[in-house]
């Protein structure tokens, strides 16, 4: 196997015990970037020497003693909203093709201090205002979207172009692409990772969390990032099953206009669980109808009111698709927004009442897998169309609109060979539950393979 195949976990034990250099590491996954990125398009910019010399620093370090941790000597890939010194942060749009950034964003020093590699900046779909990543190839099937809109991370990580990434999440922009690309994506709870240095969309529903190969590696990634010590609570629970853990079973809204074969997959996964010691109930999810109006009420107004400025003084260099979406919040009532915000309270009360009786909801990350590139609609069986971007969206934002962590991981394959993703949500502050729950299922059934991604 090769270094850039090993997952977090495995590469960080080989690290500690002197089996595996930093630099061996490093140069491992560039090859391997390079390889591959003319063909899959994950990255915007790869500073490779810079990569190289800071893995050369991690190795003397960590030879004379000075071990940092579980990150000390690992690649990271950032979406290109993260800022990192030296680096230009493009968003991938036109309107920041010449910005440099001078200082780490608080996520990017808070990385390098525990000892991670920064490799380059990943696509983004413009300004995260997306959920496909248009410029980025699916990992498993170039013919189909990697999801959005950090699917330049996701397929970074799935690759093996990067060892792990951050993405952010203002509608399920970790999670989606994480579901598609067959990796874990975590979105914390809100604030819980700081976003000073990261490019917005929308102030009140943007999350920085970690995109990884496993969900083991999920948790010293966000230890890192908060300063919390989960990962040492998550690692004394991970071997203990799952009794006593409630799980939650949606009867209405997550199980809607799914296909019957993410559907198959994830209740066979919480089979899985309830193996493993959990109890399982059936709950109703509360104010679904208000979800796809609360998100939009929200979002369109706030990412308007952030770019504004250039909007007025550039909207030629915005793509189609963003500039409209940024000039219809113009048309948006505050009245509206206010409403809007007022039913996000009454949502996260009513979503609060239902972490009375569970500990976790167990859903499908999104409806399908990834449709192919230029596919604009998915025809439901009943009659009904949706958008391409509504479908990937709607089972994920519920908890960006409440600001409650949720976790996605693989759960298996369709039968076109295309990963399907599961989602915990859990209340605030509960990302040690689901990641114990995440970690319980991933021992017992293991991990997906990297996929053979063609060199360009």
């Amino acid at each position: 196997m090769k270094p850039c195949e090993l997952t977090l976990a495995d590469a960080s034990e080989a690290i500690a015990a002197g089996e595996l250099s930093p630099v061996e590491l490093t140069a491992s996954v560039l090859d391997r970037a390079d390889a591959v990125d003319g063909h899959l398009n994950a990255y915007v910019t790869l500073a490779a020497d810079a990569a190289l010399h800071a893995a050369a620093r991690a190795q003397e370090d960590i030879a004379a003693g000075r071990y940092r941790g579980p990150l000390h000597g690992i690649p990271v890939a950032l979406k290109d909203l993260v800022d990192a010194a030296g680096l230009p942060t493009t968003a991938s749009s036109r309107v920041r093709a010449h910005h440099m950034a001078a200082t780490d964003a608080t996520v990017t020093a808070r990385l390098r201090e525990a000892g991670a590699i920064v490799l380059g900046k990943t696509h983004t779909h413009e300004f995260a205002y997306g959920l496909i990543t248009p410029q980025t190839r699916n990992a498993w099937a170039p013919d189909r979207v990697a999801g959005g809109s950090s699917g330049g991370s996701a397929v970074a990580v799935a690759s093996g172009g990067a060892t792990f990434a951050l993405g952010t999440d203002t509608g399920g922009s970790i999670r989606v692409p994480a579901a598609l690309n067959g990796v874990v994506g975590l979105k914390p709870t809100y604030d819980l990772v700081p976003r000073h240095g990261v490019v917005p969309l929308s102030w009140s529903l943007d999350h920085v969390g970690p995109i990884t190969r496993t969900v083991r590696d999920a948790q010293p990634v966000l230890a890192a990032l908060t300063d919390y010590q989960l990962d040492l609570g998550a690692r004394q629970t991970a071997t203990a099953g799952l009794t006593g853990i409630r799980v939650g079973v949606p009867r209405t809204y997550y199980f809607d206009h799914v296909t019957p074969e993410v559907a198959a997959a994830v209740r066979t996964a919480l089979t899985h669980l309830r193996e493993l010691g959990a109890d399982l109930f059936d709950v109703d999810i509360p104010m679904t109808e208000y979800v796809h109006a609360v998100h939009w009420g929200l979002m369109v107004p706030e990412a308007t009111a952030y770019h504004e400025p250039t909007l007025r003084s550039s909207s030629h260099l915005y793509g189609p698709d963003v500039r409209v979406l940024l000039e219809a919040g113009r048309e948006v009532p505050a009245g509206d927004y206010l409403r809007a915000q007022r039913a996000r309270t009454l949502m996260r009360a009513s979503w609060g009442r239902l972490f009375d009786e569970v500990d976790a909801i167990a859903a499908p990350t999104v409806p399908t897998t990834a449709t192919r590139t230029g596919q604009d609609t998915i025809e439901w069986p009943d009659g009904t169309a949706e958008t391409v971007s509504d479908a990937y969206v709607r089972l994920s934002v519920p908890a960006n609109i409440t600001g409650m962590p949720s976790l996605s991981f693989p759960v298996g394959l369709d039968t076109a060979g295309l990963p399907i993703g599961m989602q915990l949500i859990g209340p605030p502050s509960a990302e040690a539950t689901l990641l114990r729950i995440g970690r319980a299922y991933e021992d017992a059934r293991g991990v997906l393979p990297l996929p053979m991604v063609h060199a360009s």
